[in-house]
């Protein structure tokens, strides 16, 4: 600060992360876009939690703090899926754990509340943005309010918040106070009552009757000596006089009624089932979850109202997303593409990964039901330009320490939705498909590839630059629906492997994930040897699997793991489901219901695994070669009345144990003569005792 001359920040943004001044990482991010809006901007990285003291490093900011736990969610960062403590950090320098706390926004929120009582607190980033409203928590095994009251912070910005941070940011420059703010997208805030003159549509039950009379309305005024609306009277005699400065009282529609009413979308909202009702009722938090996902298409979202004890968690329609020139600005912003110079030599493995890696999009449209991608980012895909991007890649050439020629990735969510969206405006507005590629390829989405082939041819002819590799996940499904960009692919941009993600092969599972059939991957793999064999290049694709996913029995992993034998996969790495919080697998995990479809409480049971030991069984299935697992599945096959998988023969998955020689039978040296060291007949065990 005495450097740049500055006597205070106008903001100070918190982070979980070591600070790297790169377009990967948020807190870069969203440091440069406020810098570029003309704010002066601190930034305290993992700072020591256990007092208030570190964070008054830079004083008070005149504006407000900004919180994120980080790039990564902070709990799934520290723990494994099975809840085992991890040992390394990527975010850190030297790759050490334990430098940011469990539930970082709230503690990191708490502390800056006590450094400074009355300055504002804006939370975001993964973290935050998952937990909006009422969720899920793996880790403590319960349903807990949302982080907003939790971490006594005055707003949450989901998603891809640079506007809505811009947006908060000049308006309390200005001297409003974020209570004022009430309609910013993006963001959700804490109210003491819903403002009138909206209409509700009231989603907080599943067991509706069949026939739906008129509901009583709670807001209405009651005549207290009649006992009914003093604005019904039929009477203009006794009827009140109307004061057109009157607040017009809300409105309440039953959610099974909705569509037969004519609504005024900016001025309706829905309500969830309360957080006390979801915490008791396993059902009605997975409708929640299902009426959450539905309004996730900014076009045409409707505000969402949960209350929490007292309170209203009031949650403004998700953000319309960045138009190309808009996410050009974002990422030609001056970043040095280093960690910052306090760090010393210490390396910080995230930066390692992703230094010579450029984004080229946001967002996903996949919809998979285990990942919460879709709910941070939204599903319609937001691109850069070509010429954006090719810039980039120079700046890493020229800038970047050690660039040996090699691109990492030319990426995002996914490697291939770089400009697919859907051909009509209209219809996109409109849609609230969960996914634009499950059960089917949606005939409105564009998926010519043409433009990300394109890029490739351009990207790899850039002096200097010997190699692109594309280490994003690819959307094989879609692939298919271009060749053209499959060979590109293959014959330029694969290092002899490419990861991709059947997840898995039985359709019960994969009809809960909302992944394609396994004869997507048969057919990829097709595609995938037949341009390898033309480049002249042996080369494989190594799948990512699921285990303990929603939906999923012992016998659908058999037949995976089978399948695995079959085509002599023996995977080293292997998953098993991490219910994230938001994610709709998540709420299938803690309900045991399916909210893919109308949830009811005599609705579709989802079978669960829950236990640890199950858990690793499961998993023990992927890993059907190794010899350490083959115990547990000897007696899972068992329990299953599946003893004839166990054997020697091709079809077989776990070999048979090995029966021990007969005890007083020794084993014999060629030649049929005793081992050394022991008896062939009998002897005197008495002569071996030591003698009194």
């Amino acid at each position: 600060m005495d450097a740049l001359g500055w006597d205070s920040c106008d903001i100070i943004l918190v982070t979980g992360d070591a600070y790297v001044d790169h377009p990967s990482f948020g807190m870069a991010v969203i440091g440069r876009m406020l810098e570029s809006q003309g704010f002066r901007v601190g930034i305290i990285a993992q700072p020591d939690w256990q007092s208030a003291e570190p964070f008054k490093a830079l004083g008070e900011p005149n504006l407000f703090f900004g919180i994120t736990a980080g790039n990564m969610d902070s709990l799934i960062n520290a723990y494994t899926a099975d809840l085992r403590l991890r040992t390394d950090d990527a975010y850190t320098p030297g790759g050490m754990a334990g430098k940011r706390p469990d539930r970082a926004v709230i503690v990191y929120s708490q502390r800056c509340r006590e450094a400074y009582y009355n300055t504002p607190i804006v939370i975001g980033g993964i973290e935050a943005s998952l937990r909006r409203i009422a969720q899920y928590d793996y880790w403590s095994d319960k349903v807990r309010k949302s982080v907003l009251i939790d971490s006594n912070a005055d707003i949450l910005l989901y998603g891809n918040a640079e506007r809505a941070l811009v947006e908060v940011a000049h308006q309390l420059a200005a001297g409003h106070s974020i209570s004022e703010m009430t309609r910013i997208r993006g963001t959700a805030i804490l109210l003491d009552s819903v403002p009138e003159g909206w209409t509700e549509i009231d989603s907080t039950r599943i067991d509706w009757p069949s026939k739906i009379d008129a509901m009583p309305n709670p807001y209405e005024y009651k005549d207290p000596e009649s006992q009914s609306c003093a604005t019904d009277s039929s009477s203009e005699k006794d009827a009140a006089p109307v004061d057109p400065q009157a607040a017009t009282p809300i409105r309440i529609i039953p959610m099974p009624l909705h569509r037969k009413s004519d609504l005024d979308k900016d001025r309706t909202y829905i309500r969830l089932p309360s957080y006390n009702k979801v915490k008791n009722d396993p059902a009605l938090y997975a409708h929640a979850s299902r009426v959450l996902h539905q309004e996730s298409n900014p076009h045409n979202a409707k505000v969402l109202v949960q209350k929490h004890d007292t309170k209203e968690i009031w949650v403004n329609e998700p953000p319309i997303p960045l138009e190309t020139d808009e996410m050009d600005g974002v990422f030609d912003l001056p970043y040095q593409r280093r960690p910052h110079p306090s760090y010393g030599d210490a390396k910080i493995p995230a930066y390692d990964m992703i230094k010579t890696s450029v984004n080229i999009m946001r967002g996903c449209f996949g919809g998979c039901t285990f990942c919460s991608i879709t709910e941070h980012e939204g599903r319609i895909i937001q691109s850069r330009s070509e010429e954006s991007i090719l810039k980039e890649v120079e700046k890493i050439r020229d800038q970047v320490p050690g660039f040996t020629g090699t691109i990492s990735d030319l990426g995002g969510p996914t490697a291939n939705m770089y400009r697919l969206n859907c051909k009509s405006e209209k219809i996109q507005k409109n849609c609230r498909r969960l996914s634009c590629v499950y059960p089917t390829i949606c005939q409105h989405l564009e998926t010519d590839h043409k433009h990300t082939t394109q890029l490739y041819r351009k990207a790899r002819m850039i002096p200097g630059i010997k190699r692109v590799a594309i280490a994003s996940g690819l959307r094989y499904d879609l692939a298919l629906r271009d060749p053209e960009y499959v060979e590109e692919l293959v014959t330029h941009h694969v290092g002899g492997y490419l990861k991709i993600a059947p997840e898995h092969s039985e359709e019960n599972t994969l009809s809960k994930m909302m992944k394609p059939s396994i004869s997507s991957y048969d057919d990829f793999k097709e595609m995938f040897d037949k341009f390898s064999k033309k480049a002249g290049k042996v080369q494989y694709l190594i799948p990512y699997f699921i285990a303990a996913h929603p939906g999923t029995e012992n016998s659908d992993m058999l037949s995976l793991g089978l399948w695995l034998k079959k085509n002599k996969f023996k995977p080293d790495q292997v998953q098993t489901f991490y219910p994230s919080p938001m994610a709709l697998a998540t709420a299938m995990y803690h309900s045991g219901r399916n909210p893919l479809k109308k949830v009811t409480y005599k609705s579709e049971k989802v079978s669960i695994v829950r236990q640890i030991e199950q858990r690793r069984i499961q998993k023990a299935f992927l890993r059907y070669h190794d010899e350490k697992n083959w115990p547990l599945l000897r007696q899972a096959l068992k329990d299953m009345g599946r003893e004839d998988m166990i054997g020697d023969g091709p079809h077989q998955l776990v070999p048979a144990e090995k029966k021990s020689a007969r005890h007083g039978t020794p084993p014999r040296r060629p030649g049929g003569k005793p081992a050394a060291g022991r008896s062939a007949g009998k002897f005197d065990s008495r002569k071996a005792r030591n003698r009194p």
